[in-house]
């Protein structure tokens, strides 16, 4: 059988909201996955801040409304019909001005029977803040601006500054999750370099995870985990804009959505593999383990790093010292160098794949 693209690697995932479709979609394709959501939603029907929002909306005509996500503006809609006002919402809404961020924010505001006046087709929020600088007075106009999780402050602060009366509503507003424990494992796990690619669905877990990782004193660690080893990977340009501000590389797929994510793990994870020919054995490191002439090798730790060392400069020689230093804690003797070796011997099959140096340690045998 052919291994799966994905065995051997393990992936962390942030998300909170359909973290078991990324996880299985991941998981299918062979990865391991590790959970670690950086935030929580808040329940709508409980959020009495997005409640406070709605009532203002209500209490005066509209001029304008801003809509800035699909899920987010459905999602308003919903909740005003737990509340009773979906009826008083649809016609406070219907004769404001919508200005809609992207084609999938047009599709919600039709579907809820209204219908846009404008729309970028770049998603950006600072196209649609240009268009009402330069096509509408706001001064003394009543703005309400659709929120999803994150506060778009330049949009807000601007409007308020040319004299708009400004309406901020928190649709799926974020919090830090109620059980940061498998956060916080996921961190230390990044920062020791036993997760090969970190995934991000929203702007606010990029940032509650960095934030997170420097509340340990782990920041450095997981930053320059994010710039070598492991693959950092955001479902879009909004999501990955506060990872590039930390100065990480962040790849992204061309189409923002979590299917296409998926595709841009598996096309680029095994971009990262090693792949050698030793002792007449195809053999690829991969993040976790290793594939033997199409065998999957599932190395613990000690073995798995001597594995790594000895491919780092295949066919040179290594002492008990250098290999030693590469061991988890990195302060490994000679016995335990040599047991480590004797185990990743095992676990290969092939003891001619690993060769002892006689006086000077080992090497892989390169073909």
């Amino acid at each position: 059988m052919t291994t799966p693209v994905l065995a051997g690697w393990t992936v962390g995932i942030t998300a909170a909201r359909r973290r078991e479709e990324l996880g299985g979609a991941l998981e299918r394709r062979g990865a391991r996955v590790v959970y670690g959501p950086a935030i929580r939603i808040v329940p709508l029907a409980d959020d009495t801040r997005l409640l406070a929002a709605t009532e203002r909306c209500l209490a005066a005509p509209l001029d304008l409304t801003v809509a800035t996500t699909g899920i987010g503006f459905r999602g308003w809609l919903d909740a005003a019909e737990t509340w009773g006002l979906a009826e008083p919402l649809t016609a406070a809404l219907a004769r404001s001005t919508i200005l809609a961020r992207g084609p999938k924010v047009r599709g919600a505001v039709r579907a809820g029977g209204l219908r846009e006046a404008w729309s970028p087709e770049s998603e950006s929020s600072a196209e649609v803040l240009a268009h009402l600088l330069a096509n509408h007075e706001l001064a003394g106009r009543r703005v309400a601006v659709q929120l999803h999780g994150e506060p778009l402050r330049e949009l807000v602060d601007t409007l308020r500054d040319s004299g708009a009366d400004v309406i901020e509503v928190p649709v799926y507003r974020w919090e830090p999750p109620e059980d940061e424990q498998p956060l916080l494992r996921l961190v230390e796990s990044v920062a020791a370099g036993a997760v090969d690619a970190l995934t991000f669905t929203s702007a606010p877990a990029a940032v509650n995870f960095l934030r997170t990782a420097d509340g340990l004193g782990r920041g450095e660690d997981v930053r320059a985990a994010l710039r070598g080893p492991v693959l950092c990977a955001a479902v879009g340009p909004v999501t990955g804009a506060p990872l590039q501000a930390a100065g990480l590389p962040v790849v992204q797929p061309e189409r923002f959505r979590l299917g296409a994510l998926v595709r841009e793990v598996v096309e680029q994870l095994p971009r990262r593999a090693t792949v050698l020919t030793l002792a007449g054995h195809r053999v690829e490191l991969r993040g976790q383990a290793a594939v033997v002439d199409d065998d999957l090798v599932p190395l613990a730790g000690s073995a798995m790093a001597m594995l790594r060392a000895l491919a780092a400069d295949p066919g040179r020689v290594l002492g008990r010292g250098a290999l030693g230093q590469a061991l988890p804690g990195g302060a490994g003797d000679g016995h335990a160098v040599e047991v480590a070796v004797g185990r990743l011997r095992t676990a290969l099959g092939d003891p001619a794949i690993v060769q002892t140096v006689v006086k000077r340690g080992y090497r892989l045998n390169l073909d």
